[in-house]
């Protein structure tokens, strides 16, 4: 806990150094739900499902390696992201953001924290990895947003990359966020089929629920 802390002070200190000033209000309202969001959901997490928490804090090694690959790849543009947005809407406000599409980055990250914290409360073997959790027992999770959709965890991701640059001010910052859209889209299939082949009842559950991420659409 306390490395993490360290971690996140020297996040801070080093994005606002980017960002040249300190009265950035939006890296600090950022900072500030993100990190209130995601201790009560890892408080939650731990109180009552503790199997779950250490699941989402498992070690890449437990991965399939293509996973490893493309998270891999999405750590980079992740840092592309944040540093773009810390130089652009910090510093030195070469694409600036129009306060309604601020509003609309808002509700897309205010619907991104919902999806979450409903795919953590129906589903327990959500794990940060694409495996297959034969040590945890895995079954087919079909309640809640899992019957109209298929991955609604990634579709609350890709909601998320739409909607940070928005809130940070930097419409340059949308071109790694739709990057990084585009790593989840794919993550999406190439897991999907994962399940398919080696989850026991997935494959007559993505019969039943035609759709990966949008009703209608994929």
């Amino acid at each position: 806990m306390t490395g993490r802390i360290v971690g996140l002070l020297v996040f801070i200190a080093a994005w606002f150094a980017l960002a040249g000033r300190l009265d950035w209000w939006q890296g600090w309202a950022f900072l500030g739900v993100f990190t209130l969001f995601s201790g009560l959901l890892f408080w939650r997490l731990y109180r009552v499902d503790p199997g779950l928490a250490r699941e989402r804090t498992q070690p890449a090694a437990v991965a399939e390696p293509w996973d490893r690959a493309v998270m891999g790849i999405y750590s980079g543009f992740l840092l592309v992201l944040l540093v773009v947005c810390a130089l652009d809407g910090g510093r030195f406000h070469e694409s600036p953001v129009p306060a309604w599409a601020q509003g609309i980055g808002w509700l897309l990250l205010v619907t991104t924290g919902g999806i979450v914290w409903h795919v953590m409360v129906v589903n327990a073997y959500l794990s940060s990895w694409a495996r297959l959790q034969e040590d945890r027992g895995q079954t087919v999770i079909r309640e809640g947003l899992y019957a109209y959709i298929r991955h609604p965890m990634y579709l609350g991701i890709i909601l998320a990359f739409l909607g940070l640059p928005l809130v940070l001010d930097s419409l340059w910052a949308l071109i790694p966020g739709v990057i990084i859209m585009g790593l989840f889209v794919y993550r999406t299939y190439r897991e999907d089929h994962m399940l398919q082949a080696g989850l026991p009842g997935y494959a007559a559950y993505a019969r039943e629920v035609r759709y990966r991420l949008l009703p209608g659409i994929w």
